[in-house]
């Protein structure tokens, strides 16, 4: 970083990188037409100057609306609807404009964490369901864009999160406690690379439940399939054929336990009676469908992060917060 020295310029970058000012300009505004390397020598003489873009600087200086940002996986899976809603909802109310960017590829991540925190287009920024490397930790922080993490704690970044672990723990405490012994999985594989993957979590949980309350689990009872309904449809109908079959399935997602749910109608079966189903989300769909399920508070979340970051906007000195959100059964009618 600069220290009290005259303002490093796009000329000092281009120097130290050893590429020409229009790449330089390239990386900063359109990263995704330049190839991977260069874009990491410039980015890394950026960080090592302190460079801060002037144009861009002016630009935010003369709005008279705040930019809130928003990174988020690209999939339109309904727990992040429901998480962009609680951030819309509550932004609504504030004289800021709110900027979604869809992440579809780890290349495309690593281009918004490099280059949003220098063009001072931003005001704040949530990352939602991401992970964050340190070297982009240290770019937010040392290019002071006050940023909330979703699901993602990092020691040096505001945060709001649930303990998945917990949440799988419970799900399976609950069904223990109904007297259900043959307790089925249900979680999903085909979340994009770039994601989090909170299903392993919710499994350890799961895992953790059964061998505290000494019952062994075939393992055929566990199923990580894709996140698809049809896909769920079929593994329920499988595990209710077999010779012994479950009497009861946690799905890690609501969507894939309404897919269960769907099955299990099909084959005439009574639930609870003949297979309890428990899921995790409490989407909007899971009060319709009458699900149990494990509320993790989405809007909520949205709504915190929001909340914790335009305090940390108005305030930078105030201290780096971390939210854990509780996980609570909501009993309904399927287990």
């Amino acid at each position: 970083m600069n220290n009290g020295k005259k303002a490093p310029t796009i000329f000092d970058v281009a120097t130290e990188s050893g590429v020409s000012i229009s790449t330089i300009s390239r990386v900063i505004n359109n990263p995704e037409k330049v190839n991977l390397n260069t874009r990491q020598r410039v980015y890394e003489a950026i960080d090592k100057l302190g460079f801060v873009p002037q144009a861009e600087a002016r630009a935010r200086a003369l709005r008279l609306k705040g930019r809130i940002g928003v990174i988020t996986p690209f999939f339109t899976a309904p727990s992040f609807v429901q998480r962009l809603r609680g951030i819309a909802r509550t932004l609504s109310k504030e004289n800021f404009d709110l900027v979604i960017y869809t992440v579809d590829s780890n290349n495309r991540l690593q281009s918004y964490l490099s280059t949003l925190p220098l063009t001072g287009n931003l005001d704040g920024l949530i990352i939602m369901s991401l992970p964050v490397a340190e070297a982009d930790v240290r770019r937010l922080v040392d290019h002071q864009l006050s940023t909330v993490l979703i699901e993602f704690p990092h020691p040096q970044l505001n945060s709001v999160e649930i303990n998945d672990v917990e949440g799988g723990r419970i799900a399976t405490e609950y069904l223990l406690k109904k007297g259900h012994r043959r307790i089925a999985f249900l979680g999903d594989t085909d979340l994009p690379e770039y994601s989090l993957h909170p299903v392993n979590l919710r499994l350890k949980g799961y895992r953790q439940a059964l061998e505290a309350a000494g019952i062994d689990i075939p393992h055929e009872f566990v199923r990580l399939e894709p996140y698809d309904q049809e896909r769920a449809r079929m593994v329920a109908k499988e595990l209710i054929d077999m010779p012994n079959p479950p009497t009861a399935l946690f799905a890690a997602t609501d969507f894939q336990a309404l897919g269960v749910l769907k099955a299990a109608r099909q084959l005439g079966l009574k639930i609870p009676e003949q297979l309890a189903v428990i899921g995790f989300d409490d989407l909007d769909m899971a009060e319709y469908e009458d699900l149990t399920t494990i509320r993790q508070h989405l809007d909520e979340s949205g709504k915190i992060a929001i909340e914790i970051l335009l305090s940390h906007i108005a305030d930078p000195s105030r201290p780096v917060q971390h939210i854990t959100l509780p996980v609570t059964v909501i009993e309904r009618l399927t287990a």
